[in-house]
């Protein structure tokens, strides 16, 4: 095993419905500790576009770099990771879908019992979340005016986002860890730690949303500040 080198740079990405301005917190604590961050806006248009929108901002940091998904973009850094810029992956109650596998297929069959997210029909090919229960199922520990102003700002998520299937998932190849949100109505806890530990992840749980990027950004930093240190303890 080679020595490990201390990363620097940090890509975020963001999974569906919303876009990069989220990661503002997170952002601000990592770049005042001296990180180098990029945070990727993908288009949620296609899994293959977003994992080509995320391979550009990785093709253009200087060395090792902690790659960062949350909820979908769990599997958009799970198709891009491989990228050999990248030196560990971290999921933040995010999909990490296996070889073959899409968010569709991981979401087909939920648990008895678990929330179901209030995903409207889709129009056009474009998906949405209804904007009366985003609150309740998105943001419960956002504070109201900012959960209102996500769901009226949402980003219309593709089905072919939802569908893209990953090739070779990078956690097979890449140190991973895991955040998991143990208050989240989007994608249950109970699913969140299954992907965790296939993944091989070292995990973190914590009291939060599904939006627990936007909620708790010191807890997702310290994770990523591990993640760059290579540190499992």
């Amino acid at each position: 095993m080679n020595t490990i080198t201390e990363a620097r740079n940090v890509v975020l990405v963001h999974g569906g419905f919303v876009d990069g301005s989220g990661w503002r917190g997170v952002y601000d604590l990592l770049t005042a500790d001296g990180y180098r961050v990029s945070v990727v806006q993908n288009p949620t248009l296609s899994l293959e576009g977003d994992a080509a929108a995320t391979k550009l901002v990785l093709d253009a940091q200087d060395g090792p770099t902690v790659l960062v998904g949350h909820s979908y973009g769990g599997a958009v850094i799970s198709e891009a990771g491989s990228h050999d810029n990248v030196s560990a992956l971290v999921y933040i109650a995010a999909f990490a879908p296996d070889k073959d596998e899409s968010v569709n297929t991981l979401i087909a069959d939920p648990p008895p019992g678990a929330p179901v997210p209030p995903i409207l029909p889709p129009v056009e090919g474009f998906l949405f979340l209804d904007r009366e229960k985003f609150a309740a199922s998105f943001a419960a520990d956002l504070p109201a005016d900012e959960a209102r102003f996500l769901a009226d700002a949402q980003v219309p998520w593709g089905l072919d986002a939802l569908g893209g299937t990953v090739t070779e998932p990078a956690w097979r190849s890449r140190p991973s860890y895991y955040l998991v949100a143990t208050d989240d109505r989007m994608i249950p806890p109970p699913a969140q730690r299954a992907m965790a530990e296939r993944a091989g992840a070292t995990v973190t749980e914590t009291g939060g949303s599904h939006a627990v990027y936007v909620s708790k950004p010191g807890e997702v930093a310290e994770l990523i500040k591990r993640a760059a240190a290579g540190s499992s303890a």
